[in-house]
């Protein structure tokens, strides 16, 4: 019997100077998501969400340079404020890209917020280090754009 390798799932935590009421919306109204989501130089000119469970949302992502592309996802379960599951997918995917689930935990610090995320199964090793990368940037955006929401 051949052992089976072990899912390629990203774990990141950041933690923010916000509630977690405001934190939650930070994740989840519109115009907040655009203030933050996405990696440094990336602009989300398009946010729309239907926050139920089994609504969707998609986003359009400008790059730096080139042309702007989507994506999109259903909403899994939403527990306000304290989790946040969602599908995840390209809407023109690379050949290794495939549909991922995100898991948005918060937790009270006392004087902020946790955010641990997860996010998989990937297909490779490379496109779970272009989402941790991504991921990495935008909690960086996220912890500024959580700063005076509280």
């Amino acid at each position: 019997m051949s052992e089976q390798p072990a899912a390629l799932v990203l774990n990141l935590e950041c933690t923010v100077a916000s509630p977690p009421e405001a934190t939650f919306r930070l994740l989840t109204d519109p115009a907040r998501l655009a203030e933050w989501w996405g990696p440094h130089g990336f602009s989300i000119p398009q946010v729309d969400v239907n926050l139920v469970a089994g609504g969707r949302y998609r986003f359009r992502m400008a790059p730096p340079e080139g042309e702007p592309f989507h994506l999109s996802g259903e909403f899994l379960e939403i527990d306000p404020p304290w989790r946040l599951v969602y599908t995840f997918a390209w809407e023109e995917p690379a050949p290794d890209d495939r549909e991922t689930v995100v898991d948005l935990s918060l937790a009270s610090t006392g004087t902020g917020t946790r955010v641990a995320l997860s996010q998989g199964p990937f297909l490779t090793k490379e496109r779970l280090a272009l989402h941790r990368d991504g991921w990495n940037e935008s909690f960086e955006k996220l912890v500024l754009a959580a700063r005076g929401t509280g």
